[in-house]
């Protein structure tokens, strides 16, 4: 057999300090059932229960969590296929997975073999609950999945969650938070039910009564967590109708449920290999989003411009951060309509606390404020507005490159830009640059109909544009760009302040490297700063990265759009991604 079989297993721990009901046997020991090459295919004699880990790397957000019950009939668990390798699924959809190697029901190991699994379900998810904050999992969001008789223990514990099956159960709740049964058992009655299972948890001669509490479709009730269901017409060992009465018994009951019948599959295809059982996993994951258990899937959006503004708005796309494509085949999403001279430069847009999208640009080189516009899908905008916010300063020669962030402590935006107004901070104003002297100003605003007086955001010593400010774990960061000529610096770089309205640091030295660099737009991927800018007198488009060591500098990872010219990089939802693919 191959030495890295049970490798997945290696941070498996015991379900129990002492296992209720148990009968000790000493010769009773687990065995593996092995294919002709000697892969493991399934366990038997399942007698010490475990719990196996598999936690997802993300630590920003608390992770949902499910608990999966392998299959195989109460006398063996499919613990790879319908075990580890749906567990390394979910791990790659967001979800933290435990593989649950339940008891299987046996009375020379047990007093009450019908309650044995049943222990081990309740136990699995207040043991989740317990150490919620040690493994990063949401509490509120712990599921339990379950294969052809795991999935008659999954729908058990959702049915019997506050049977009193063992001592010292404590408050902490077992009822799972929603389930998800494939090709589930579900009746002990005869002419439906799976008998293998049937005769290994309740014995050969059950009871009516017995038959009747553990056909759980008579258990549903409005208490009964939001379920998925999966099962194949042509099931021969779990007839579908184990699935539809569950299903039936829900909608009776009013409980959220989704059922996918499939056409052929028959019984135990795992996350699918044949027919159109194997669009099961991606429903399954669609069903976790629609119910706001798993976060929608995002898509990072760059909007930009090209030329000189002329056209407007336009986005590229990208799954990683590195490969950016176009959309609406590099067309222009919103023609410019407000300032002096109708452009659409430097686009920033964000998602703000309202659930829209709010955008500002910068309409001219000569004016004195800024466009404004909103949408809900990126597609649809508001009537563009013209706002004024240096109309007050006589002496005001441009406003330039102007962003939004969202402060969601005080439920407000800032919107800054640069200005450059003649006279102002004489110690570094210069012929060079055509004289332009800017300095960071910013307004404030809770709805976009109303604005504080503008004042000045940040006055780093230096001939200032470009700031990009983003909620950072200590407090907000700032990338802006030294737009001094002489001695020419035309570099990136950081600083910081506690609050969105400052005061901000001094400025770090450059974070770029040697060249002209200009319009930072900034993004966490993996838990780390990527900043693009444009390498404007190499007409490229450039990328660092934020590592232990420093910055590094990836423009040569990076594949954007021609032409591109900068804005600011954002998430949306995949829903919305999809809809601009249409256009």
């Amino acid at each position: 057999m191959s030495t890295n079989v049970f490798s997945q297993e290696s941070a498996a721990f015991s379900l129990w300090d002492k296992i209720p009901g148990a009968i000790k046997k000493a010769d009773y020991t687990e065995t593996l059932r092995l294919d002709t090459q000697g892969n493991r295919t399934g366990v038997r004699k399942v007698s010490v229960p475990t719990l196996i880990p598999f936690l997802v790397e993300n630590k920003e957000a608390k992770n949902p969590a499910v608990i999966i019950c392998p299959g195989g009939g109460y006398a063996l668990l499919s613990v790879d296929r319908e075990g580890i390798e749906v567990a390394k699924w979910f791990n790659s959809i967001g979800v933290s997975a435990f593989v649950l190697k339940y008891r299987l029901p046996s009375d020379e190991i047990m007093e009450d073999k019908t309650i044995g699994p049943l222990q081990d379900a309740q136990e699995a998810i207040r043991t989740l609950r317990k150490n919620a904050e040690k493994w990063n999992l949401d509490a509120n969001k712990i599921g339990i999945m379950g294969f052809s008789a795991g999935g008659h223990l999954a729908s058990t514990v959702s049915t019997h969650y506050l049977d009193k099956v063992y001592d010292g159960q404590g408050e902490i709740s077992a009822r799972p938070d929603f389930s998800m049964l494939i090709y589930p058992v579900i009746s002990m009655e005869k002419g439906i039910t799976h008998n293998g299972s049937k005769e290994s948890l309740l014995g050969k001669t059950a009871s009516a009564e017995l038959i009747a509490k553990y056909s759980n479709q008579n258990a549903v009730n409005e208490n009964t967590p939001p379920t998925f269901l999966i099962h194949a017409t042509d099931d021969q060992a779990v007839p579908v109708e184990n699935s539809i009465n569950y299903y039936l018994a829900l909608k009776k009951n009013k409980v959220a449920a989704e059922m996918h019948l499939y056409q052929n599959g028959g019984h135990g295809f795992g996350l699918g290999n044949k027919g159109t059982n194997t669009d099961w996993p991606t429903a399954c994951e669609h069903w976790l989003v629609a119910n706001k258990i798993l976060a929608e899937k995002s898509v990072y959006l760059f909007s930009y411009f090209k030329g000189n503004g002329e056209d407007g708005l336009h986005l590229a796309y990208s799954e990683d951060g590195y490969k950016w494509q176009s959309l609406k085949r590099d067309a222009s999403f919103l023609t410019p309509e407000v300032g002096k001279d109708k452009l659409m430069r430097d686009p920033c847009i964000i998602k703000g606390g309202d659930g829209l999208y709010h955008m500002v640009w910068t309409v001219s080189w000569t004016d004195k404020g800024i466009g404004y516009a909103s949408s809900k899908d990126l597609i649809h905008w508001s009537k563009q507005e013209f706002l004024p916010v240096m109309a007050h300063e006589n002496e005001t020669r441009n406003t330039w490159a102007p962003e939004i962030t969202y402060d969601e402590v005080n439920k407000e935006y800032m919107i800054y830009w640069a200005s450059t107004i003649v006279g102002k901070f004489p110690e570094t104003q210069s012929a060079e640059d055509s004289g332009y002297n800017h300095r960071i100003y910013y307004t404030t605003t809770k709805d976009f109909k109303t604005y504080a007086p503008t004042k000045l955001l940040y006055d780093p010593g230096f001939n200032v544009i470009d700031s990009s400010i983003l909620k950072d774990e200590k407090g907000y960061v700032m990338f802006l760009k030294d737009e001094t000529k002489l001695p020419a610096q035309k570099n990136l770089k950081v600083a910081y302040s506690d609050k969105l309205t400052g005061p901000y640091s001094k400025a770090s030295d450059p974070i770029t490297g040697n060249y002209w660099a200009e319009g930072p737009t900034a993004i966490k991927i993996d838990g780390k700063w990527m900043v693009y800018f444009d390498k404007y007198r190499d007409h490229k488009y450039g990328a660092i990265k934020q590592t232990d060591k420093g910055w590094e500098d990836v423009s040569e990872k990076m594949i954007f759009p021609s032409g591109i010219r900068h804005g600011s990089v954002f998430e949306v939802p995949k829903s919305i991604f999809l809809q601009l693919m249409k256009e």
